[in-house]
């Protein structure tokens, strides 16, 4: 099968490209890189010339609202217009966990991408993942200031990267089948302790302190509302897992 990539250099995008090829599948990449912006349409006609399915698992550095929404709403409605016109017979997208009850930053964004794909006019399949371990060190990147790291309170089921590729690539080969079941990791963590474990892990020196994140986003991630309800596929690597495979 011929299979488009959008986000394909990405954190899980690399791990599809990758399993796709690793079972045979000619695999084309989506990427300013190479020509193709989601987010006017730019170059996306004569990359799709022949692809059979698309996966789309490109994402925005972002968590403003407008910028998201605006951002998932243009990329997909191209996206879909450009398979459309190639003759593309299976949309892939992958969303997030629990979105319907955090309505606003990237899922919003997430939830209007969904609604796009869910209105177009191919044949779809949409999963969603819980956060991935890589979420933790960036969490540590981007909240600390100075020694102090400032996680919001949250519950979450981290998953590895390559699995949640491992089920789009399943989902490509299987045919649209709408909304599959959920996928989130093998334990219930906070993000707080994740966190700790991490720089206690590679080394690094830094305070954590909690706060509650404002609004229905803070809400869910407070209530445990982003893990997969019971009957949610269920991945096997646990955070510590990854860690065990991180360079010393």
């Amino acid at each position: 099968m011929r299979i488009a990539v959008a986000g394909g250099t990405g954190t899980v995008g690399r791990h599809v490209v990758d399993v796709a090829r690793q079972r045979g599948h000619e695999v084309v990449g989506l990427s300013r890189a190479g020509g193709v912006d989601l987010a006017t349409g730019r170059g996306l006609d004569p990359a799709l010339a022949g692809v059979e399915t698309v996966i789309d698992v490109a994402g925005i550095n972002s968590t403003a609202t407008k910028k998201a929404v605006d951002f998932f709403t243009n990329a997909s409605q191209n996206l879909l217009a450009a398979e459309k016109r190639a003759g593309v017979k299976h949309h892939v997208v992958l969303s997030i966990a629990g979105i319907d009850n955090a309505r606003s930053g990237l899922y919003a964004g997430k939830l209007a991408q969904e609604e796009s794909v869910r209105h177009g006019d191919l044949p779809w399949t949409i999963l969603r993942s819980t956060q991935f371990h890589e979420f933790v060190p960036l969490v540590v990147k981007v909240a600390s200031a100075g020694p102090v790291v400032v996680v919001p309170k949250m519950f979450t089921a981290p998953v590895a990267a390559r699995e949640v590729a491992e089920a789009l690539v399943d989902a490509a080969e299987a045919g649209p089948r709408g909304r599959i079941p959920d996928l989130g990791g093998p334990r219930s963590e906070q993000l707080a302790g994740l966190v700790r474990t991490y720089l206690q892990r590679t080394g690094q020196r830094k305070k954590v302190v909690e706060a509650p994140f404002p609004g229905p986003m803070g809400k869910a991630m407070r209530s445990g509302a982003l893990i997969p309800a019971a009957g949610s596929a269920v991945g096997r690597q646990t955070f510590l897992d990854w860690l065990d495979e991180l360079p010393r």
